[in-house]
């Protein structure tokens, strides 16, 4: 099995600001929407998590590494490695200004944790392979807005606090949107073991000139 330093195309020896540079440079080309897979893409994640860790290196380890790491979708042994389910934690935008909090605030999802929240507007569920973020929450009982289901429309934009989404190539989300870590639901899928998200974010100001009628959403509601 690859080392993390193996992974990551650095040396054992190598400090903070190389293994920044190397994850930033590897996560790039391991992203399923730059031509990488998801298993590339979390097997970058996790070795850079392990090093951040304090990852101690034993005798040999990366002693030798190819560019590229294990070959895209197996794990250092020839053994393609299975998709996993994402544990996904959730919270509704709307409950944000009742209680005072910041999209951005580090704290948000401990203080949503601490406030007894509905299971509409808190709680976790899971996202099995294959499943969009939007689908999986329906699966499970949520409702969560959308319109077009098809990428075109922000009406099913969430906020990622934590993880990552793979989207197609052509959507509507411009880059400094995606910067600012806003995804689509409806045709997102997760490519990381966790997410955190604030979901309903379509109320966001930014987002205002991307919106559809929102009738899907409130008729999903009054068809209960």
């Amino acid at each position: 099995m690859a080392s993390p330093y193996e992974v990551l195309l650095v040396a054992p020896d190598a400090d903070t600001g190389e293994i920044e540079r190397a994850y930033r440079e590897r996560v790039k080309q391991a992203h399923p929407d730059q031509g990488g897979s998801v298993e590339e893409f979390r097997r970058v994640r996790t070795a850079y998590e392990q090093l951040k860790a304090g990852h101690v290196p034993e005798d040999g380890e990366g002693a030798s590494f190819r560019e590229g790491g294990p070959a895209e979708g197996e794990d250092g042994e020839g053994t393609r490695r299975e998709y996993a389910a994402t544990e996904v934690t959730y919270l509704n935008y709307d409950v944000l200004a009742d209680h005072g909090w910041g999209a951005d605030d580090p704290d948000l999802f401990g203080k949503a944790a601490r406030a007894d929240l509905a299971e509409a507007d808190y709680g976790e569920f899971r996202v099995d392979p294959g499943e969009s973020l939007l689908e999986a929450a329906e699966n499970r009982g949520h409702v969560w807005p959308f319109a077009c289901r098809g990428g075109a429309c922000a009406n099913c934009a969430i906020k990622l606090v934590e993880g990552e989404l793979s989207m197609p190539v052509n959507h509507i989300l411009p880059v400094e949107l995606m910067e600012q870590d806003i995804r689509l639901s409806c045709n997102g899928m997760p490519i990381t073991d966790e997410l955190k998200v604030v979901y309903n974010v379509k109320h966001m100001p930014i987002l205002e000139e991307l919106l559809l009628p929102p009738r899907p959403f409130e008729q999903a509601y009054t068809d209960d």
